[in-house]
C-alpha cells in the first residue's frame, strides 16, 4: 500500500465525524441529504450511517420523506441517538448553584438550582452542588464556573485574602466525579464570562474583561485564549495598588472599604449602595472611576489589550466615569460595557460544555454511549 495514502479506517473515521457533526448542525438528515451536505457519495453516507447506528450514536427517527409520483424513493431521517448523552454546565456564585444538562444540539434539557448562604462554607456548597443536579440522565462530562480563584492544576477553589465569597477551599472535581461519567473542567467565573464576550463580539481576540460586582476580577484574553498564569490566578487584581480617596495609593479592594461600600462583616461590595452613592454624589463616582482607571493602566502596561470590557453588576453603569479617568492615562485604550449581559458566566460555561460534548461524540470516544441513570 502507498504509505502516503490514508488507511481505510482513517477515511471511515473522518467520514463518520463529518456525519455526526452534520447531524449536530441540522438535527436530522436523510442519507441523501448527508451526502450532499458533506460532499460524499450516497453509498458512502449510507455506510457511515450504518456504522454509527451499530455503535449506538445515530438512530432512525421514524420519519420519512414523501416519495412516489416523481418525488423519488422514500428516505429515512436519521438523528443523533439520545444515548449520546448530555453535558453538565454548572455555576457556583453567591446567588446559589445553577446546574443545566445540555444536549449535543445545544438545548438545555434539564435544570436545577440550590441556594447558598453567606458566608459560603465548602461543605454547604458541596451539598448545594449535588442538590442542584437534575435526577437524570447521567452527564457525560461537566464544566464548572466558580466565583472564586481556581487552581489550574487541580481545579480546586482557592481561598485568597479578602475573597468575598467562599470561606475555605472546595474541590468541585471530587464532589461531582461520582455523578458524572467523564472529566470535570473547572475555571473562574470571570474567565467564562470573558469567553462568552469573545464569542459574542467576534472581532475580539486581545482584550481584558474587568468584572466589577460584589467581587473584583479580571480575565486576560490573548490571541483568543484566556491567559491563566502558572497557578491559574492571573487577573486576581483585588490587591493591586491604585489611586484611592484623597489621591492616596490604596489597594483596589480597600477603596470600597474607605468609601464604606462593603457589606457588613464582609469584603463583598454592596452593589446597591455603590450605585446609589454614585448617582447621588459625583465625587464618589469620580473616585471609583479613578480607582478603576488605575487598575486598567496596570493591565494595559502588562498585557497590552486591544480594549477593556466592563462586566459585572456595576462596572457598565460607571463606564462614563471610568472612560473620563482613563483618558488622562499615557496609554489610552477603548473601554466598553460588556455585550453579554444575561448570565454571561453560564453562557460561557454552557458553550464550553457543548463544545466538549460534541468533540467527544465526533472523536469516537463514546463507543458505549448508553449512560447509566444518576442516582
Amino acid at each position: 500500500m502507498d504509505p502516503t495514502m490514508p488507511s481505510l479506517d482513517l477515511v471511515r473515521s473522518v467520514t463518520d465525524e463529518h456525519v455526526l457533526r452534520a447531524l449536530m448542525r441540522h438535527r436530522q438528515l436523510t442519507r441523501a441529504e448527508l451526502a450532499t451536505e458533506i460532499g460524499i457519495s450516497k453509498p458512502t453516507a449510507g455506510e457511515s450511517v450504518r456504522r454509527l447506528t451499530e455503535r449506538g450514536l445515530v438512530a432512525d427517527t421514524g420519519e420519512r420523506t414523501r416519495g412516489g409520483r416523481g418525488r423519488g424513493r422514500v428516505g429515512s431521517y436519521y438523528a443523533l441517538s439520545p444515548a449520546v448523552g448530555v453535558a453538565l454546565a454548572v455555576t457556583i456564585a453567591p446567588e446559589g448553584v445553577v446546574a443545566e444538562y445540555v444536549d449535543a444540539y445545544g438545548d438545555t434539557v434539564a435544570r436545577g438550582t440550590a441556594p447558598i448562604d453567606r458566608p459560603a462554607r465548602p461543605e454547604q456548597v458541596s451539598a448545594a452542588l449535588l442538590a442542584a443536579l437534575p435526577a437524570s440522565p447521567r452527564p457525560r462530562l461537566a464544566v464548572v464556573g466558580a466565583a472564586d480563584p481556581v487552581d489550574r492544576a487541580t481545579g480546586r477553589l482557592v481561598q485568597l485574602p479578602d475573597a468575598p465569597f467562599l470561606v475555605g477551599s472546595l474541590d468541585p472535581v471530587a464532589v461531582l466525579a461520582p455523578a458524572v461519567g467523564g472529566p470535570v473542567t473547572v475555571d473562574n467565573d470571570v474567565n467564562w464570562a470573558a469567553l462568552a464576550e469573545r464569542d459574542a463580539a467576534g472581532r475580539l481576540t486581545d482584550f481584558a474583561y474587568l468584572y466589577l460586582g460584589e467581587g473584583l476580577g479580571c480575565a486576560i484574553v490573548g490571541d483568543g485564549s484566556v491567559r491563566r498564569g502558572h497557578h491559574g490566578l492571573a487577573g486576581e487584581l483585588a490587591h493591586l495598588l491604585t489611586t484611592g480617596p484623597a489621591g492616596r495609593a490604596t489597594h483596589f479592594i480597600d477603596v470600597f472599604g474607605a468609601l464604606e461600600l462593603r457589606r457588613s462583616g464582609s469584603t463583598a461590595i454592596d452593589v446597591d449602595r455603590l450605585l446609589s452613592r454614585c448617582a447621588a454624589d459625583p465625587a464618589v463616582r469620580s473616585t471609583i472611576g479613578t480607582a478603576v482607571a488605575g487598575v486598567i493602566a496596570a493591565v494595559v502596561a502588562l498585557a497590552d489589550p486591544q480594549e477593556i470590557v466592563l462586566g459585572g453588576t456595576w462596572g457598565p453603569a460607571l463606564a462614563g466615569a471610568i472612560r473620563t479617568a482613563i483618558a488622562a492615562s499615557p496609554r489610552g485604550v477603548p473601554v466598553h460595557p460588556a455585550t453579554v449581559t444575561a448570565d454571561p458566566v453560564l453562557t460561557g460555561v454552557r458553550a464550553e460544555a457543548l463544545s466538549l460534548l460534541r468533540t467527544a461524540i465526533a472523536d469516537g470516544r463514546l463507543d458505549d454511549p448508553r449512560p447509566a441513570t444518576a442516582g
